[in-house]
């Protein structure tokens, strides 16, 4: 199934009473400091505190009346596993959310606190063989975390919103894991945008949709180590893959002190809590692995952090 700006339009009216419409944020410093227009679509000051509740509500509100009874299942490191259990909270539908058992301490918790069973698992374990396993055995509907066209429509309609506040853009910087995100942008952003370049952000040890983007075609890489949890993709999927290579303009890639350092300069100077993965596409525009021309998007994709770890992280540098 192709997804289209019609679906990421339809996604946003389905979800517009349950999701927040979240703030558009600018800095003059950075302004300066980058010789261009900034603009910061918080998704970090989401529901759950990130991008993923857009596309978790948009495919549970769609689901029939038999598969809302059955219930439903999940595999994430945390974001989408949030997203899933507060969707389902909200709609009346049973959640079990599969997370591996090192996921960070506050999504766990969260995820635990909307109502969801959670199944973790080893670091050796398939996730999604395993929520496949479990979902046929216990007759549940599978929800993945952004290989689904509801997903995209659903998360497309983050850049939707920053497009119409902010207007008209000449550049988009997303993080990019699955490209659920990025993909669903880009869609928007086309239609919205047309001339406005999209760059996907993927962290340097996670390149799998890199990699892919510049071959044209699948490329799947081992489960990455990266303090960019959100992001610990081994592959694009069948549908976002395509809609990368048509939509997306440039992909390009940061390490892990560069997120660190452009998710600290967003706490201490915007005074915005953003976790390492939601800081991806700031960090390609700090580290000047882009050049800032005109009026540039940047969506912050989430704020889930583990306090605890980053000031661990900030004692260390």
């Amino acid at each position: 199934m192709e997804v289209t700006y019609r679906d990421v339009a339809a996604a946003h009216e389905r979800i517009r009473a349950a999701a927040k419409r979240t703030p558009v944020a600018t800095s003059s410093t950075l302004d300066a400091l980058t010789g261009a227009q900034v603009f910061f679509k918080c998704e970090n000051l989401q529901r759950m505190g990130a991008f993923k509740f857009r596309g978790a509500y948009n495919a549970l509100a769609q689901l029939t009346r038999d598969e809302k009874g059955r219930g439903v299942i999940a595999f994430s490191s945390g974001n989408h596993a949030q997203a899933v259990a507060l969707a389902g909270k909200l709609l009346g539908i049973r959640t079990t959310i599969v997370m591996p058992e090192n996921a960070p301490k506050v999504k766990l918790d969260a995820t635990r606190g909307y109502g969801a069973q959670v199944v973790t698992y080893q670091k050796d374990e398939d996730r999604e063989t395993l929520a496949t396993r479990l979902a046929e055995a216990r007759n549940l509907v599978l929800i993945p975390p952004f290989n689904h066209p509801h997903i995209v429509a659903g998360q497309g309609t983050a850049a939707k919103e920053l497009i119409e506040d902010a207007g008209a853009l000449d550049m988009l910087l997303v993080p990019c894991g699955g490209a659920g995100l990025l993909s669903g942008c880009a869609i928007a952003a086309r239609e919205l945008a047309p001339k406005c370049h999209v760059v996907g952000v993927e962290p340097e040890k996670g390149d799998d949709a890199t990699r892919s983007f510049r071959e044209k075609r699948m490329v799947s890489i081992a489960l990455p180590d990266t303090i960019a949890d959100g992001a610990r993709t081994t592959s694009l999927g069948s549908v976002t893959l395509p809609l990368v290579l048509r939509y997306v303009n440039e992909m390009v890639t940061v390490t892990d002190d560069e997120l660190l350092r452009a998710m600290f300069w967003l706490w201490e100077r915007m005074k915005l809590v953003v976790e390492p993965t939601g800081a991806l596409g700031f960090a390609a525009l700090l580290s000047s692995k882009i050049v800032a021309k005109g009026r540039v998007g940047v969506v912050l994709s989430g704020g889930n952090v583990d306090l605890r770890w980053a000031a661990a992280q900030l004692h260390k540098s």
